[in-house]
């Protein structure tokens, strides 16, 4: 899968030099390796110093319940500012979380207040009991 997406932006990134009248960027490097347990690697590199790598496997594989898609990698380009990006990443079954210097981190949530905790912890302590019901919302 992750080899149609590479070589869809390879295409994608000539035909759009070819309208903006631009020399075709080359691809300096390209590694493709999908493995029959689902395992997969990839990696190229262009001439403008575009880098991306990705690893994929199948986690808890057999177990319907608990499986998940885990894949890391990174990117890494320079920006029309001419500041380098490096962004890495993963992507699991806690959504995609990505890290990289330039990206924002958001502000430290203010604290619980204390009786809002205590009610928290009252309520956990003492589970409401459900009583039978024909009702039906």
């Amino acid at each position: 899968m992750i080899w149609l997406i590479t070589i869809a932006s390879i295409v994608g990134v000539a035909q759009a030099a070819q309208l903006t009248g631009r020399e075709p960027i080359p691809i300096v490097s390209q590694d493709v390796e999908v493995n029959f347990d689902g395992t997969y690697k990839s990696s190229y590199e262009t001439g403008n110093g575009i880098a991306v790598q990705e690893t994929g496997h199948l986690k808890n594989a057999g177990n319907k319940d608990a499986e998940a898609e885990e894949v890391q990698g990174s990117f890494q380009y320079t920006a029309p500012d001419g500041s380098p990006i490096l962004i890495q990443y993963i992507a699991d079954e806690n959504g995609f979380q990505a890290q990289g210097s330039h990206l924002p981190i958001a502000p430290t949530p203010p604290p619980i207040p204390v009786a809002i905790l205590r009610a928290l912890e009252w309520n956990a302590a003492h589970p409401e009991q459900e009583e039978p019901s024909s009702r039906k919302f």
